[in-house]
């Protein structure tokens, strides 16, 4: 498994997710593309291919490094400070 500094800092196990789809999408009125959990806290936000990119926010805001794709079947993880793919 490919991992980051990030990663021994991440709570276990991972937080439950706080909610079932980008809430920053749903008060907008706008369509997440892809969602995100940070690893962190449990935000649910939505991937950099939506309009308003919550999830990127999410860790600009907070500082909270490591998320994981949301989306069925899908289970990899990327971490903002790093830049890197985990897996």
């Amino acid at each position: 498994m490919i991992e980051c500094p990030h990663c021994a800092e991440l709570p276990r196990p991972e937080p439950a997710p706080l909610s079932e789809t980008c809430t920053e999408c749903a008060a907008a009125g706008s369509h997440p593309v892809q969602l995100r959990l940070c690893l962190v806290c449990g935000h649910v936000g939505c991937c950099d291919s939506s309009p308003h990119r919550h999830a990127t926010a999410h860790y600009e805001e907070t500082g909270h490094a490591v998320m994981r794709s949301f989306e069925p079947g899908e289970s990899w993880r990327w971490c903002y400070v790093d830049r890197r793919l985990l897996t």
